[in-house]
């Protein structure tokens, strides 16, 4: 009897112009945690894919629990034992919590479905996992936050021997990641394995016992967490040395660019006032709810203000649509890339242009558009074989460069970017920190909106702080600290 629940070994997965999987192996021991590491584009995520029946290998094998496997869907993989949680949420928002939990296995009294019993069942299941959501809520009225634990209870309910977690954390605070390890301890006391993805590298020597490390495809080495350093490891993920990841420098700050006074939206928003400076990176810090995205929406356009006013150089601006703010220079990527970021079955080649459309004329100017897409395209380091592949095959964080391509080509005078680097890997976050930075050198004003403190400390001038929709202080850099912030952002201050 073999050691491993989960053997594979030389699995090669072609898609048309790119090998994505080049002979890669993963071994997985029951009762443990072990975690995928590598670069957005190493094939973390469709080496799994391959595991649950998503994409079907070339060639490699596969065994699961010492017998060889090949699903063909992932409803097979799912009746076997294997689950996943992915790292882009899909949920069914005009349906209720339990329902999404349930979904195509619903407790049925004859050929009605039993909602008592489903209800029932949803609370006992979170009742073990110390979930604290109402069964009955429209998913669609939960925050990401709670999106993501719902996905979790609904993976662990499945009573899989092999749990997959995509960027498990990504949407999570530091309260809720903690719960999350709790319920991971649970599963490994009952013997279950995980595969744990997340580029979190704090979080990954916190819960997992083996590191699995791949590049570009391949299969790097499986190592002992124990016996790994932070900096090894990153060597391996890159192939190179990241040294410097805040690569912050000190950036003349001009004169006011953006004033904000007195805004409000509805409750989300309460009275927020603001200046932001020519060159200046201004981090906007708070807890899950705290109000920050909901803050740069109303600025933006896609969030209706209530009361306040908005002024770029002085000028009072009348912003009712995001094409308002385009016009007057305002840029937003925002922080739900798949949701109301990129066009998924477009190319990457339409995802760049598509802010700057008017740009090309009429009828389009294509030779323009090929030289400016492989510009930014190039400029970016996007991973790609070429510019019309769709922008859903790409990795998460090439996608997120391509988005800010996009807002690059407008040159836009102040840029918001809302939790740039979620779900980026560390060679992928270096580049666009460095990116951010380069912007600011350049007399852009940015608004960086980051849920980790590291983060946001390690690249602002100043920081914003906000709880439950009102903007508690501003700190500058000399008054950085983690446990200053913390402060501000639950309202103690």
């Amino acid at each position: 009897m073999s050691e491993y629940v989960l053997e594979m070994t030389d699995i090669v997965k072609e898609f048309p112009g790119v090998r994505a999987l080049k002979g890669v192996q993963l071994k997985l021991r029951p009762g443990t945690v072990h975690g995928l590491m590598g670069e957005n584009g190493a094939g973390k995520s469709t080496l799994m894919k391959c595991l649950i029946g998503i994409y079907h290998k070339n060639s490699g094998k596969i065994l699961f629990r010492g017998e060889e496997i090949d699903y063909p869907d992932t409803h097979t993989a799912l009746e076997s034992g294997i689950s996943m949680i992915h790292q882009e949420l899909s949920p069914i928002p005009y349906r209720s919590v339990s329902e999404n939990v349930w979904v195509g296995r619903q407790p049925m009294k004859g050929i009605i479905v039993d909602h008592k019993k489903m209800r029932e069942d949803t609370l006992a299941l979170f009742k073990r996992l110390e979930i604290s959501i109402d069964p009955d809520e429209m998913m669609g009225n939960l925050t990401v936050a709670q999106m993501q634990m719902v996905e979790i209870a609904k993976a662990v309910s499945y009573d899989s021997d092999i749990v997959i977690m995509d960027e498990p954390t990504s949407s999570l605070t530091e309260t809720e990641v903690g719960h999350l390890f709790r319920i991971i301890r649970q599963l490994r006391e009952q013997n279950v394995a995980i595969v744990y993805i997340s580029h979190k590298l704090d979080e990954i020597f916190q819960i997992c016992d083996e590191l699995t490390t791949m590049r570009d495809g391949e299969y790097i080495a499986t190592d002992r967490a124990e016996d790994i350093t932070i900096d090894e490891l990153i060597q391996k993920m890159v192939g190179r040395e990241v040294n410097e990841m805040f690569p912050k420098v000190d950036c003349p700050i001009g004169e006011t660019v953006l004033k904000v006074e007195n805004l409000s939206a509805g409750k989300a928003v309460k009275n927020v006032s603001f200046e932001l400076r020519k060159g200046e990176i201004l981090g906007f810090a708070g807890l899950v709810g705290a109000g920050r995205t909901e803050t740069v929406e109303a600025i933006f356009g896609m969030r209706h203000k209530t009361s306040g006013k908005i002024y770029k150089d002085g000028v009072e601006l009348n912003i009712k649509h995001p094409e308002d703010a385009i016009g007057n220079g305002i840029a937003l990527l925002t922080e739900d890339r798949r949701g109301n970021g990129i066009v998924g079955v477009r190319s990457i080649a339409d995802n760049t242009i598509l802010a700057n459309l008017g740009a090309y004329g009429f009828p389009l100017n294509h030779k323009k558009i090929r030289k400016d897409v492989d510009e930014y395209v190039a400029k970016l380091n996007v991973k790609t074989p070429n510019n019309e592949q769709l922008i859903m095959n790409l990795s998460g964080g090439n996608q997120q460069k391509v988005l800010v391509a996009r807002w690059l080509l407008k040159n836009p005078d102040i840029l918001i970017v809302d939790e740039p680097t979620r779900g980026i890997d560390v060679g992928a976050k270096s580049e666009i920190h460095s990116l951010i930075t380069k912007l600011a050198g350049e007399g852009k004003a940015i608004i960086l909106i980051s849920s980790e403190l590291p983060e946001v400390m390690g690249m602002s001038d100043r920081i914003l702080v906000m709880h439950e929709g009102e903007m508690t202080g501003i700190l500058s850099r000399d008054e950085f600290s983690q446990e200053t912030i913390m402060k501000y952002a639950t309202g103690e201050v």
